[in-house]
């Protein structure tokens, strides 16, 4: 038997945002940590895909839609998406719920290999908790020029 039919189907998914990349992890950097994660835990790497410049507020990225689309394939060449940290999925709390759950659907998991959470209702409970901070970090790095239109910068008395 082909010692790669053992293994899981697996894809790497790394982005870096434009005004981020001197704090976040280097995609280079991620993409070697996700490779060493997946051959020391029984996956093979099918698919790979980088999203550089791409702020992870946004949902249209190329590569993420491109991977989304893949996954939604009645025969999705692979069954779990593998992050260096959750925020590299997304950094709104509203799309990873949203795409995780269609995710889900295809049988297909997003799992960061820094951040445990597993599908117990703990585990679940520290994914949803990380994803708020890492969107509660997110929105207090844009200036106050950049705020939402609709939300005063100062809320009335």
């Amino acid at each position: 038997m082909n010692k790669n039919t053992d293994l899981a189907p697996v894809a790497l998914y790394a982005r870096v945002s434009s005004d981020r990349q001197d704090v976040d992890l280097s995609v280079a950097a991620q993409l070697r940590a996700l490779r060493d994660y997946a051959g020391k835990n029984g996956y093979l790497v099918v698919r790979e895909y980088v999203d550089e410049a791409e702020s992870g507020r946004i949902a249209d990225r190329p590569q993420f839609r491109k991977m989304l689309d893949e996954a939604s394939k009645p025969e999705a060449p692979f069954h779990e998406i593998l992050v260096w940290k959750f925020s590299r999925f997304t950094r709104k709390r509203e799309h990873a719920v949203a795409f995780k759950s269609m995710l889900r659907r295809k049988g297909v998991r997003v799992v960061s290999i820094t951040e445990h959470a597993d599908d117990t209702p703990t585990g679940k409970l520290m994914e949803a908790i990380i994803e708020s901070v890492d969107e509660f970090y997110s929105e207090n790095l844009m200036p106050e020029a950049q705020s939402t239109p609709n939300r005063p910068l100062v809320s009335p008395a």
